[in-house]
């Protein structure tokens, strides 16, 4: 496929990038830095600026179809750029930038005929990552089902870009797909930060106790791309495994009381359910903290 990709120098686009890149498709990766992979273009893009997104969808993806005569379309986009958290930037700098983004660049697609758009929402939609005090989720696990109540200016641009996405795929009839990405780690981030999780597993209380490896990411958007025909959906992407190696019955106890169990829980399964991915998409992680750990 011919991909255009927001995002892909960031922690998390670059392993989709490189994965994307290993199956034989053709990229361009429009960010603010470039991400500088062999065989990948980098096209320096203001995703804010709607012209440069457009100029973006229309542009080249490399100097090697210089020698192409047609048009040239892209297949897809996938949409990563952002900022990707709250305390980077001022909470009206965050919102503005993430909403107008995510708009120029579905637009665009829209506009432009593009088939299919892979976007990165958030786990922090369910409102429990970035929100003041404390918040429970109103039942477990998580499914897609679940309210989403955001408080903060991240959250809430992430839900405000999936509203964005159903809208415009309603008028489009585009596939959009949205990823609520649960905390995304590699494999410096276990041998850093999980060994100490085993003594004290609050740290990741907000996170849901959940995560995603990389790799795996790169998994749910390939399989994003080969599965068609599923108009809008939002999607759950998270590993199977809890974060912490304490088990799920301790955790609840400990930081759920009274939260109601939805559906009955394996020891070790996570809080943030990725059964509608591994259902509609064939979707199965491989890797997890533990194996790393071990090896």
């Amino acid at each position: 496929m011919r991909i255009l990709f927001t995002g892909g120098s960031g922690k998390a686009g670059r392993h989709v990038v490189r994965h994307l890149a290993e199956e034989g498709h053709s990229i361009l990766n429009a960010d603010l830095a470039p991400l500088g992979h062999p065989g990948v273009h980098d096209l320096i893009t203001e995703l804010t600026d709607p012209g440069q997104v457009f100029g973006a969808m229309t542009s080249l993806a490399g100097f090697d179809e210089l020698d192409s005569t047609g048009p040239l379309k892209f297949d897809a986009v996938v949409h990563f750029g952002a900022l990707a958290r709250i305390l980077i930037k001022p909470d009206c700098e965050s919102y503005r930038v993430n909403t107008l983004s995510t708009y120029n660049v579905l637009e665009a697609a829209a506009t432009l005929g593009i088939p299919k758009v892979v976007f990165a929402s958030s786990e922090t939609a369910y409102g429990v990552c970035f929100a003041r005090g404390d918040r429970k989720p109103e039942y477990l696990p998580i499914d897609e089902e679940h309210p989403v109540i955001p408080e903060d200016a991240y959250a809430l641009s992430k839900v405000a870009g999936e509203v964005t996405a159903r809208g415009i795929q309603r008028r489009s009839g585009q596939d959009i797909y949205g990823l609520r990405i649960s905390n995304v780690c590699e494999i410096e981030d276990y041998h850093r930060d999980f060994p100490a999780y085993a003594d004290d597993p609050a740290p990741r209380l907000r996170n849901i106790f959940g995560y995603i490896d990389v790799r795996d990411l790169a998994q749910m958007v390939s399989r994003c791309l080969e599965v068609d025909g599923l108009g809008f959906q939002i999607f759950n992407v998270a590993n199977d495994d809890l974060a912490v190696p304490q088990d799920n019955e301790e955790i609840r106890a400990r930081f759920y009381d009274g939260v109601p169990v939805k559906s009955p829980m394996q020891p070790r399964q996570a809080f943030y359910s990725n059964a509608k991915a591994k259902r509609m998409l064939g979707f199965s992680p491989k890797h997890d903290w533990r194996s790393e750990l071990a090896g």
